[in-house]
Parts: structure tokens; sequence; C-alpha cells
């Protein structure tokens, strides 16, 4: 019971909704029992984007902040005790000092773990972990988001597995040294590159986890044709709910996940969850040219009309209840063993479903699942259960290359 031994349940309720700012974006209306299970149970949430977000406008995160979705009395407010730090590295950096950068990051999270001893630690295997949560501390493990500062190099690997990195998401946005991406349409590789292949023997050799977000649908089944461990997709959906869009996963690739006894941490952001979302700057964009054309680019008369037009066209946020429906779909294709939770808090923007607007809102998460029929052991699965068990299969197999 972590948190419960310096918060009770009507603190920790209070300090959830004495929050002004976005107060009903934010609000929380679980039961007495979902906020227990936060409280009791272990959080870990795979994806984070604390370290850039801090880079680019910094607060104090060991204490409440205005801005952002993470601050530290906000995570014990909503259970959340092993939230990954995200070392996000730009596409841009790649052969443009990504290694800097990413060492640049870790010095954050370290440096915020000299300043509050007393909130945070940094776990460097799921038993310091476990020691962390029975002791009271916040963990910050840490995931890379973008293989780019490997820069070819296992040793370079190693040093960033020696910092507590880990898992590693092979690449970002556009096709890097290790694999094609998602999102590029360039498909340098054809899925891996011949480095990546031999990068995912090593990870698997020093018990790095391999994050497949982001990358290709063929990179996606190069990784599973090679490794010998389980992997996981950090920040990943399910591409049932958004047609087309290879950033989430289908339902093929989420029973191969499974076989190779991986996980698939569900992550929130509305583009990620609904079709209405996911297709929402496409069609502004397309409503925009329309009116340029019809009334002439950076004329007053366009101006005007595009502003009106966006303000016709909200942004159509997902709900708290989307995001359950991921789950649910993902537990009915392929059991409750093979899904967890990556946020992406601090990394999409304002982008984030109602009803899960920050880290105070996970017992509204785990109150949807009570109400969807999961029991406690299933949720504890989702919450921490699943995450770790990869996590430990890791460990072991590289254990027993040594």
């Amino acid at each position: 019971m972590q948190h419960l031994t310096r918060f009770t349940l009507a603190a920790v309720t209070a300090a959830m909704l004495g929050f002004t700012a976005n107060a009903v974006a934010t609000e929380v209306t679980a039961s007495e029992q979902a906020l227990r299970i936060a409280q009791e149970s272990l959080i870990i949430d795979t994806h984070i984007d604390v370290p850039w977000r801090l880079i680019n406008d910094w607060e104090d995160v060991a204490n409440a902040t205005k801005r952002g979705d993470f601050d530290y009395e906000r995570a014990v407010a909503g259970g959340l005790n092993a939230p990954f730090m995200a070392i996000y590295i730009p596409s841009s950096y790649e052969d443009n000092g990504a290694y800097t950068l990413a060492n640049h990051l870790i010095d954050f999270m370290e440096a915020l773990v000299y300043r509050a001893p007393e909130k945070f630690a940094i776990p460097h295997s799921v038993d310091q972990l476990l020691a962390q949560f029975e002791q009271g501390l916040m963990s910050l493990p840490m995931g890379m988001e973008n293989g780019a500062p490997i820069e070819g190099s296992f040793e370079k690997l190693q040093h960033f597995f020696d910092r507590g990195v880990r898992y590693v998401t092979l690449a970002h946005s556009e096709d890097n040294h290790i694999s094609d991406s998602s999102y590029d349409i360039r498909g340098t590789w054809g899925g891996l590159s011949p480095f990546g292949k031999e990068l995912v023997v090593e990870m698997n050799r020093i018990g790095m986890m391999i994050d497949v977000s982001h990358i290709s649908d063929k990179a996606f089944y190069d990784v599973l044709e090679i490794t010998q461990v389980p992997v996981i997709a950090t920040h990943s959906s399910a591409r049932r709910f958004t047609p087309g869009w290879q950033r989430n996963m289908n339902d093929d690739m989420i029973k191969a996940l499974a076989e190779n006894d991986g996980v698939i941490q569900v992550t929130f952001g509305s583009t990620f969850v609904t079709p209405q979302a996911n297709q929402h700057r496409a069609r502004i964009n397309r409503l925009a040219r329309e009116i340029n054309e019809r009334l002439g680019e950076g004329t007053e008369a366009a101006q005007a009309a595009i502003a009106q037009m966006r303000a016709d066209n909200p942004y159509p946020f997902a709900t708290l209840e989307d995001v359950l429906d991921h789950i649910d779909h993902i537990v009915e294709l392929v059991g409750i063993n093979h899904v967890g939770i990556g946020s992406d808090y601090d990394g999409v923007g304002d982008t984030l479903p109602v009803g899960l607007k920050d880290v105070r809102t996970f017992p509204n998460l785990i109150q949807g699942l009570l109400d969807r029929g999961y029991s406690e052991d299933d949720i504890d699965k989702i919450l921490h259960g699943n995450t770790l068990r990869v996590w430990r299969a890791a460990e072991a197999f590289a254990a027993a290359q040594q």
C-alpha cells in the first residue's frame, strides 16, 4: 500500500479535485474501490515525455507544476508510481548530435533524483523497482524513444543500458540507421537495416527490451523473426479503430506479438484512439486549401473564412470509453496477458481524451475497467504485471548469456 502510508483516500481525493487548471477536463469520478486499487497497486506507464518537455519548458516536476501532464503531486494523487521517462530524440538528430542529446536528457533525470531523493529513484532492474515501490519512492525507469543515439555502436548501446535505459524504440518519425519508420514512406531498408538486425540480437544479449512502436510493419516482423525474448509496443493502440494508420498495430500484428509473449501498451492520445481525431488535421488542412483556392490565399476574406471553419470544426477529443474499447479489443483478440498502459502524457499535446487528461486520472481508467467487468487481478496485469513479465524475461535471457 505504497502511497496510502502518506495519503489517506480522502486526502488523495481532495488532491485530485483541488487543481483549478482544467478542472472539468481532469475531474476524477472514480469510486472508493478504484481509488484504493490506484493507491495500492503498482502502476507502470511505459511512456511519458517529461524529459523533452523539461528541456523546452523547465519546471520542477518534483513539486506541483502549472503546465504539462505530469508532476509528482499529481502522479501521487493518481497512484502512478513507475512512469518510464522517454529519452526522446527527434529524427533530425540522426547523425547530428543524437548521442549528446540523449545523455543530456538522462542527466536531467539523474538531477531530478539527486534533488529529491526522498521522492524519486531510477531502477536498473525489476527487483530494484519493486524495492523502491516498497520504500514509497516513485521509480523513474527510462526508455529511449528513437535508436539514433546508438550511432551504429554496440558500445553506445551498452553505455545507455549502464545509465539506466531499459528499452529502445528502434526508430521514430523517419527511417534511421536501424529501422524503417511507420511514418516514413521511403521504406529505406524494407524493414530493419543490416545493423538493426544485429542490434536486436545484441539488445537480447544485454537485457535491453525492444520497443516496436513507431517502426514499420515490415520492421516489426523482422524483429519478431530475430528476437529470442518478448518485445513491447510501449505506446501503440489498435489499428482496427484507425484503419490504414500504420502507427497503430493491426490484428495480425497484435496476434504475432502475443505469440511472442509480448505486450502492447495502449496509448491515450486521441489521434491513436478514434478515426475522427486521427483524420482531423488532414480534414482541416483540406478545408483550408479549398478556402484559399476559392478566396485567394492570404486574403482577409480567406483568413476570416479559415478562422470560422476552425471554430466550426473543434478538435474531436476521444473519451475514456474509447480508450477502454482498445483494451477490450486487444483482450478479446489475444487475452489479458498482452496489454498494458503507455499513455504518452506530455508527448501528445492537447489531444488527450476526456477523462484521461493527466496523471491524476488513472483511477478513472481503473473505474472504467471495473465497470466493464475486469477483476482486480486482471487490472493488476494491465497496470504492471504484463510489463514486468517482459522486463523479467529480458533480464533472465541476458543472465543466461553471461
